[in-house]
């Protein structure tokens, strides 16, 4: 459980600052607070402080505030909290309220009257206060998740005494940040590193807009997410609400891309070990077949959850190399040109021209290409019981890609 600058406003004592500008916001965790000194605060602050400009140590005209500002966004720090009164900044400039307001960056107006002291100790007392009630939070909901408990009742007993009301119904979120890799390869790595870490709290802070009354699991970019859903209809909205935020984020993300898997509806605090298991099989699922566009369900996954139960690998990987084997073989020494083909011809079910359109090659380079197939494997792609086994080959093989 992370302090934001709303909390910051509504502790006790602390009723003398007033937000003036960038109340979007006002959900931006405060990890620590920050006096600026200098003239510049970019080399100086780490992200997520709630920097106080006091003028004393240096002078704050409306330029060097709009200089402030910009360094703020830049080092994506959680808030500028400015002293104002008649011995130093007489008042915040208009210019600077605008920007702030534009930047969507919280400004706060603090009266020298309010002794800093005062604030930094109530936000310190505040800071350590939460990081305590996220870690009980934490800890309870990982507990429920892995079902380590002696009595579920103790335990949503103790959930409700830090304010996790769990006694409801409920569908896991897994989600995956992958290609750091090909996003280390386009920069200086410090560069990279500070946009890694810009899209995780992008990322976390939308999550927990989603998820308000349930703290979200995450680290080094993968997070687990509760999302209440009684019913096959609440879980489609879920669906719908997360798809929609899924695509335009990936756009935005390249070369990242961000995958989800979502467990069935209407699970019981008794049942979300089972929930998280579906939401890993349907995140696997998401990572492994393009056509689901990042995203998928467990109860959209049919014959790979008889799949996914084979408890010995050996027998799936036979079934590939009985069914595949010489495609695989061939691709391997000549590169990815047949299981490719295949695929497509599958996904648009047997039409050529489209297949053709989706793989960029002409037809007719296609129609050789399933000729070579049906002559490596010995099936036919016309018999419905060999294209039954080829189905389920490919899916083997992307699952275990």
């Amino acid at each position: 459980m992370s302090l934001t600058i709303a909390d910051v406003l509504a502790l006790p004592g602390l009723d003398s600052l007033c937000l003036r500008a960038g109340a979007a916001g006002l959900e931006n965790a405060v990890r620590w607070p920050y006096v600026a000194e200098n003239s510049g605060i970019a080399e100086w602050v780490l992200g997520g402080e709630l920097v106080f400009v006091t003028g004393i140590n240096h002078p704050r005209d409306e330029a060097n505030l709009l200089q402030l500002l910009e360094e703020a966004c830049l080092r994506q720090v959680a808030g500028l909290v400015i002293l104002t009164g008649p011995a130093y900044i007489q008042a915040i400039p208009q210019r600077l309220l605008d920007a702030a307001e534009a930047a969507d960056m919280p400004l706060i107006e603090q009266p020298y009257s309010l002794k800093m002291v005062l604030v930094t100790q109530a936000i310190g007392s505040a800071l350590i206060q939460s990081e305590q009630l996220g870690r009980s939070r934490h800890d309870v909901l990982e507990r429920l998740l892995a079902g380590d408990y002696q009595s579920l009742d103790l335990l949503l007993h103790r959930a409700a005494q830090l304010g996790m009301p769990l006694a409801g119904h409920w569908q896991i979120v897994q989600l995956q940040l992958e290609g750091s890799d090909a996003l280390f390869a386009q920069g200086e790595a410090a560069q990279m590193e500070a946009q890694l870490a810009r899209q995780h709290d992008s990322i976390t802070r939308r999550l927990r807009q989603l998820s308000a009354a349930v703290p979200v699991l995450g680290r080094a970019g993968q997070w687990t997410l509760l999302l209440p859903a009684a019913d096959a209809v609440a879980a489609l909205a879920n669906r719908e609400q997360l798809a929609n935020w899924l695509k335009p984020l990936n756009l935005r993300l390249a070369p990242l891309k961000l995958f989800i898997g979502l467990s069935a509806a209407a699970h019981p605090p008794a049942r979300l070990a089972q929930a998280q298991d579906e939401a890993r099989q349907a995140l696997a699922a998401a990572r492994r077949f393009s056509e689901r566009a990042g995203l998928c369900v467990y109860d959209e996954l049919g014959v790979l959850k008889l799949l996914s139960g084979v408890r010995d690998r050996a027998l799936l990987d036979q079934f590939l190399n009985d069914r595949l084997g010489p495609l695989l073989r061939h691709d391997l020494h000549h590169g990815p040109s047949l299981l490719p083909t295949l695929e497509a011809w599958f996904h648009e079910n047997g039409n050529l021209v489209a297949a053709a359109q989706r793989l960029a090659v002409h037809r007719n380079t296609l129609t050789h290409r399933v000729q070579r197939i049906e002559a490596l494997c010995g099936l036919r792609l016309d018999n419905s019981y060999d294209r039954l086994d080829i189905g389920i080959a490919l899916m083997i093989w992307r699952l275990s890609a």
